[in-house]
């Protein structure tokens, strides 16, 4: 077996991170070029995109920006077509991009609920469909899903976010199902409130974040870093038996 450099390097890969223009997708995207990847950066923020694909640059490696609204019925598919043409195979997605339209289910509007399924469940799965075939024909790939704790817990006015990403969880296992025989993984990350510039701005209030902290064991939230680690983990060679898992990275709030 290779040393732990090696079973953990992403040396000649190419990963495709999506919402790669801040938070936790721009960490992973920083994370894996330390790791030796090459990144195809995609975001709808085409000058937060420049200043990600720059550090990635710094790092040595090549990077490749690519502006789209996953939110569109073909926003999806024409990311997945640009990135082939222009790198030939992408080896590793990372579904990063979401959104989370927060309001009482009372009060949740059709375009509300819509727009969540589009970026959140629609856009992976597209993302997926378009570029497991060259995975399926180099017999090597891995899709990473950024889901949240919410796709497994309840959480209190989070009814289209929940159901987006616990549907999430459900599509990972489908497509590490049909996908496993061909040297697939697929799996999807399950994050606790992260402390990304929205995260800090949505969860900053003690009256907001303090109950949420009283029931989590850790007693704090996440940083952006600690999922990239965790999205590294499952890119590399050291996490081939690893498929189908819906992992929680929460501080133990789902155990207690």
């Amino acid at each position: 077996m290779a040393d732990w450099q090696t079973r953990f390097s992403l040396a000649g890969r190419t990963a495709l991170v999506t919402g790669a223009s801040r938070g936790i997708g721009a960490e992973i995207c920083r994370v894996y070029a330390d790791a030796g990847a090459d990144i195809v950066a995609v975001a709808r923020d085409e000058e937060a995109l420049e200043g990600v694909a720059g550090e990635v640059r710094a790092k040595g490696r090549n990077c490749l920006t690519l502006t789209a609204d996953l939110a569109s019925t073909d926003g999806p598919g024409h990311a997945a077509k640009a990135a082939l043409e222009q790198v030939g195979t992408i080896d590793i997605l990372v579904n990063s991009a979401g959104i989370a339209l927060v309001d009482a289910a009372l009060d949740l509007t059709l375009e509300q609920w819509d727009r969540t399924m589009a970026v959140n469940l629609r856009a992976p799965f597209l993302l997926s469909q378009a570029l497991a075939p060259k995975m399926i024909a180099q017999r090597w790939g891995k899709i990473i899903n950024i889901s949240s704790q919410t796709g497994v817990i309840a959480l209190k006015d989070h009814a289209a976010y929940a159901t987006s990403k616990g549907a999430l969880n459900a599509l990972t296992k489908s497509l590490m199902a049909e996908w496993a025989e061909h040297n697939i993984q697929v799996n999807a990350i399950c994050p606790t409130v992260v402390l990304t510039p929205m995260g800090k701005e949505l969860w900053s209030p003690p009256e907001k974040s303090g109950p949420f902290l009283s029931k989590t064991p850790l007693g704090r939230f996440g940083e952006p870093v600690e999922i990239a680690d965790l999205a590294l983990y499952l890119a590399s060679p050291a996490a081939e038996l690893v498929n189908g898992s819906v992992i929680m990275i929460e501080g133990g709030f789902s155990s207690v």
